[in-house]
């Protein structure tokens, strides 16, 4: 995992439930969450786009 600079929110705590990104050198980018570290989720730009749109628009639903 060393691999990748994850990066994440400004407004994220030090606390759980804090989503990490990464850009891979492939030019795709990596999400992990930051309880599970392990598990990392790989996704184009079009994807992370329409992830962050769900998002904005309020439209994900929670767990």
């Amino acid at each position: 995992m060393s691999e990748y600079n994850w990066q994440k929110s400004s407004y994220s705590t030090e606390g759980a439930n804090c989503i990490n990104v990464a850009r891979a050198s492939d030019g795709t980018f990596r999400l992990r969450e930051s309880d599970e570290p392990n598990v990392i989720l790989a996704t184009g730009s079009v994807g992370l786009s329409a992830l962050l749109a769900l998002i904005k628009a309020d439209r994900v639903a929670s767990a």
